[in-house]
């Protein structure tokens, strides 16, 4: 829903529907509507308990164990804490893209479906099977270092380099 101003008109208020606001997009903020099923693999946007490891810059991620109305029960498998069971609310969440001209909240879980991630999320974290799509030159050498060091095993790891020469 749109934040309440003292500027806000009738105006604003036709212009700004509850379709309009559902349909932007912002990289900090879920989609209105993510499908979401037990089972599937997750990841946090927001820091929701540090002490548990449930934190965004950590890329905890988890799986869904069971889906609610208002909370999402899942299993760590990432970090100290793996096969933790935690408990993940609904929060008010807004978009801090500056290209948003407006300011509105959505309430829903921060999660997003994660079946892969960024070389930068991954960092922190030991995983025996890592699968390296690079559709263009890695940015710096650190980044490929941090890709390379996340593995366990060499069996557990695979790389394409796409090339389109």
């Amino acid at each position: 829903m749109a934040c309440k101003s003292e500027t806000q008109t009738d105006v604003a208020a036709t212009v700004h529907t509850p379709e309009f606001l559902n349909g932007l997009k912002s990289s900090n903020l879920p989609n209105h509507e993510i499908k979401l099923k037990v089972g599937i693999p997750i990841m946090l946007l927001r820091n929701i308990d540090h002490s548990s490891g449930l934190c965004n810059g950590r890329g905890t991620r988890l799986i869904i164990t069971q889906l609610g109305k208002r909370v999402i029960e899942a299993k760590v498998i990432t970090s100290s804490n793996a096969g933790q069971k935690v408990f993940i609310p609904r929060m008010n969440l807004s978009p801090s893209d500056h290209k948003i001209p407006i300011k509105f909240n959505r309430r829903q879980f921060p999660i997003l479906v994660s079946y892969a991630m960024t070389i930068n999320k991954s960092q922190g974290q030991s995983l025996s099977n890592v699968s390296l799509l690079l559709r263009k030159p890695v940015f710096s050498y650190g980044q490929l270092y941090t890709a390379l060091s996340r593995i366990t095993t060499r069996q557990g790891f695979k790389i394409l380099i796409f090339n389109e020469a």
